[in-house]
């Protein structure tokens, strides 16, 4: 199973979470060379449109992204602007599968030439030469990018792609009942034991609890779920990871929903009976919907620990088709990089869809509105998700070993073991 979060929600009932997908992807921005322009985004980035139309032959690439609805319209404007300020032309297409059609095409050699996704298909793709490293063309610095992005778009020591936009869960609050948010787990306890009622259906928390959801948690005190550089490679059953786990076991699912999947546990909080909850950017056209008066902070820090959340951050990728020294790959890169460091499209997607910064000079600006600046801040906590092919043997036996666990059928630390040796038995 590969863990992003467009595939896992869509299959989830409950509370709007199909209509949540508006909230987190499609963060735009301008060359930090633009000019910036009073008037929004369709103007801005006009100093790099002139330095292209004096370097190299017009050209033409394919774009592809895979967006909910919501998301499509300031896309197709991004394109339009980007076409108009330059000679070059981008033919967008939102495709429906995205992954299913990228893994056909590209090695078909129909793909096309840059694709949007989140990083954590960077190593699989780049090992199956669907990707293609692009470091030696790039006129843009990656310290441009926070760190956590930086890290995401590199593998092997390729740069494969340039990132634009992050996503993680963070703390969210119910302002109603919650005067501000808690700064450390002891006092998140306090308010949790303060509305846990079940029996008049009102609980502390609401967090599904899985293994990206827990991921803060699991990795506070330093452990991880897998590192290709470490020797132990996998890293779900050793003591730290288990103590991670054991800490979220003893501390917040006592003041949880007894069901750990996504649907119940976020019908908590969007329903008024929980002042906490745990959960991503995509929630929150959600609770807007809902009604529900909230606030966003970075996660509570545990006594001895540090929460480090997974990220996902979303880049547009090097296709194959990019290996080329063409024009359509020159369109293509000029795009790329134009769309990745545009603060002012940035800035409207971070208002108007709660897209989440990675450009290093705004990533934590005051510009961002309240909820956007919680996630950012969440961001800074976490780490990226593992880009390499064998995290995507880990995630189902991690989850299924968190759902005994929750479900009281098993102990972490045994369930921990089994679930080691189903990952390394999937590995061979």
């Amino acid at each position: 199973m590969t863990m992003d979060r467009r595939s896992v929600l869509k299959h989830l009932g409950g509370v709007g979470v199909i209509g949540a997908l508006a909230g987190c992807v499609g963060v735009q921005k301008q060359n930090e060379q633009s000019t910036q322009s009073d008037s929004g985004a369709t103007e801005g980035g006009n100093s790099k449109a002139t330095e292209m139309e004096s370097s190299g032959p017009a050209g033409t690439a394919k774009a592809w992204y895979q967006l909910s609805d919501t998301e499509v319209p300031l896309r197709e404007e991004a394109l339009q602007t980007f076409n108009d300020q330059t000679k070059h032309t981008l033919d967008g297409s939102d495709i429906s599968n995205l992954k299913k059609k990228t893994t056909s095409a590209i090695p078909a050699g129909q793909g096309p030439t840059t694709f949007e996704w989140a990083h954590d298909w960077g190593g699989d793709y780049y090992q199956r030469n669907f990707v293609v490293d692009k470091s030696d063309a790039l006129s843009v610095s990656l310290d441009t990018f926070t760190d956590g992005a930086t890290e995401a778009i590199q593998f092997d020591g390729a740069t494969i792609g340039l990132p634009h936009s992050a996503e993680t869960v963070a703390l969210i609050y119910n302002t109603e009942m919650v005067d501000s948010a808690p700064e450390t787990v002891s006092e998140m306890k306090s308010v949790m034991e303060e509305y846990h009622d079940p029996e008049s259906g009102m609980y502390g928390l609401s967090c599904p609890f899985d293994g990206y959801f827990v991921s803060a948690w699991a990795q506070a005190f330093g452990g991880y779920y897998f590192d290709h550089e470490k020797e132990t490679q996998l890293g779900i059953n050793i003591d730290a990871t288990v103590k991670g786990f054991q800490f979220a076991l003893d501390n917040l699912v006592p003041y949880m929903p007894n069901d750990p999947t996504y649907g119940p546990q976020a019908a908590a909080f969007a329903e008024g009976n929980a002042p906490l909850a745990i959960n991503g950017p995509w929630y929150l056209s959600t609770l807007n919907e809902k009604g529900i008066d909230y606030g966003v902070s970075k996660l509570p820090a545990p006594e001895g620990g540090k929460p480090t959340p997974y990220t996902g951050i979303t880049m547009w990728y090097f296709s194959k088709a990019m290996e080329a020294d063409n024009a359509s790959t020159q369109a293509a890169l000029d795009f790329i990089e134009w769309y990745t460091t545009n603060e002012d499209i940035l800035l409207r997607n971070a208002k108007e869809q709660g897209a989440v910064p990675v450009l290093e000079r705004i990533a934590t600006s005051d510009e961002l509105p309240d909820a956007v600046q919680g996630f950012s801040q969440a961001v800074q906590q976490g780490v990226p998700m593992p880009a390499h092919p064998k995290m995507n043997a880990v995630w189902t036996p991690v989850k299924d070993a968190l759902t005994k666990a929750f479900n009281g059928d098993a102990d972490v630390a045994t369930a921990m073991d089994e679930a080691a040796k189903t990952v390394r038995s999937n590995w061979e």
